[in-house]
């Protein structure tokens, strides 16, 4: 899979919000190449809740380990909820004491080198072995945050 038929699979679920910050935008440099997917029908940047999904194409500060420096290296950040990251994983995010996959092997669901303790799955270069899981587990997520957004929304309308 490529980037572009990452985000063309999620812009085509209904009520995605797809940010792609880039020079001039106010968001920070650092993000700037990276692709952030949200639920939001309204259009609007949430303020209180993560992305459900994001595509990194470089590495941050303290998170180095998938080595997105390589050329062509990028990763699809996943958050897919609890059984989904158990059912990949084999454990629960809490249990999750370090990763038993190399973090840099391309083409594997992995629990994500930061962000595994508290669910997120992460695939870098999604292939021929991770395309259909990837494409399974960003519906899931999207699902998840689709929920969320509908019950926080239930909950506020008198």
């Amino acid at each position: 899979m490529t980037i572009d038929e990452i985000i063309s699979f999620i812009d085509g679920l209904d009520g995605v919000l797809t940010l792609r910050p880039a020079a001039g935008d106010g968001s920070p440099e650092i993000s700037w190449g990276d692709t952030y997917f949200y639920y939001a029908p309204d259009g609007v940047t949430p303020t209180t809740t993560q992305p459900f999904a994001t595509v990194v194409t470089k590495n941050y500060p303290g998170d180095e380990a998938s080595r997105l420096d390589r050329p062509g290296t990028f990763r699809v950040n996943i958050s897919p909820g609890k059984e989904e990251f158990i059912r990949w994983t084999g454990h629960t995010p809490r249990e999750l004491a370090a990763a038993e996959v190399d973090p840099s092997t391309a083409d594997t669901v992995i629990a994500h080198p930061v962000y595994g303790t508290v669910g997120w799955l992460a695939v870098v270069n999604p292939g021929s072995r991770t395309e259909a899981a990837t494409r399974e587990l960003l519906r899931t997520a999207y699902d998840l945050a689709r929920s969320r957004y509908e019950r926080r929304a239930e909950s506020t309308t008198p």
